[in-house]
């Protein structure tokens, strides 16, 4: 009969010590991703199986590591910030607690595992916002601890996510300013940034195709950098001012309101503008009351990841992929009919 592989016979055929071999098969922190990947395929190939003993018992923390990238993340007056806050409660209602780690556009780069995990003090992870596809695939592949989206959306990856309707929402904007006697209709957003804005895009040239308006390309306009944030001014006094712009943002919507008023034009008399979000920053001096926009219901999202990522993790039932929370458009002071 064929002798057992022990860890030490695994140990001595990679030249680790036996303790680096038993962290690297029981998920334990203290061995680098790339090691532990070469342990796990030696023992595979010597037909290694863990005896009842040496299965370590899954014990849970009662924590959920929380994920932003840092350049998205500004506390509690940022998009961000709200919704994290939200998650926070969803997971305490739920007896879990969140441990927020701000993702440094290096360990981005690198693809490495958030500190949360490498340490062993979570029992998921929640991801929010826009991050690079080939870390996103990363984080899928790992099998260390369940894995859920939020505000993130990668159409060539299969993940599970929990996304606002920017597609429909964008095209109900789009077709009220439209209803209401509009017809040269500019779309403000970068579209080469998120995916997010690439479907409140298409959202809202489906709504042009429908009303037979020739969508012109001078009237994609961008408020940002591929990677940066929105810049202090968007339009540009050399190019034909619009109708009417639908902005990817409240924010930004904002930003082309205020560079309007610069060029002595008056919102909504002169040009009309709506939003997305129905979010403001707190303290910038904006006025959330004034934009009409597509409010996002960042609560239900956050309970909904929350719920589904608990049953991931209880190897329960769930909906797998990708989960869309619809929102509700909100009519304000910066549209007037023009019919």
């Amino acid at each position: 009969m064929a002798k057992d592989v022990t860890l030490a016979d695994i140990a001595a055929k990679v030249g680790v010590s036996t303790v680096a071999v038993s962290k690297a098969l029981s998920g334990k922190p203290g061995v680098s991703d790339e090691l532990r990947a070469r342990i796990r395929q030696v023992a595979d190939r010597m037909g290694y199986k863990a005896s009842a003993s040496e299965k370590p018992a899954v014990v849970k923390t009662g924590n959920i590591g929380v994920i932003v990238p840092e350049n998205y993340y500004g506390y509690s007056f940022s998009f961000y910030g709200q919704l994290y806050e939200k998650v926070v409660k969803a997971l305490y209602d739920n007896r879990y607690y969140g441990i927020l780690e701000l993702l440094t556009k290096e360990d981005e780069n690198e693809n490495n595992i958030p500190k949360v995990l490498r340490d062993g003090k979570v029992d998921g992870l929640i991801f929010m916002g826009q991050m690079k596809e080939n870390y996103i695939r990363k984080m899928v592949a790992q099998s260390e601890v369940p894995v859920f989206f939020l505000d993130t959306y990668r159409p060539s990856i299969m993940l599970d996510t929990v996304i606002s309707d920017g597609y429909y929402g964008t095209y109900l904007l789009t077709d009220y300013l439209i209803r209401r006697g509009h017809r040269k209709i500019g779309f403000v957003g970068n579209i080469e940034a998120t995916d997010s804005i690439a479907d409140r895009f298409w959202g809202y040239r489906k709504a042009l195709r429908e009303n037979d308006i020739k969508f012109e390309s001078d009237w994609e306009i961008p408020d940002r950098s591929r990677y940066g944030n929105i810049g202090d001014r968007i339009l540009d006094r050399r190019i034909g001012i619009a109708e009417a712009y639908v902005c990817n943002c409240d924010y930004a919507a904002q930003v082309v309101i205020q560079d309007l008023e610069e060029m002595g034009y008056t919102v909504p008399e002169d040009v009309s503008v709506v939003g997305f979000d129905d979010f403001l920053p707190i303290g910038r001096g904006m006025d959330k009351d004034q934009i009409t926009s597509y409010s996002v219901n960042m609560e239900q999202m956050a309970v909904t990841c929350v719920h589904s990522l608990i049953r991931k993790i209880e190897h329960q039932n769930y909906i797998e992929g990708v989960q869309i929370v619809t929102g509700k458009m909100v009519e304000k002071k910066t549209v007037k009919d023009r019919r």
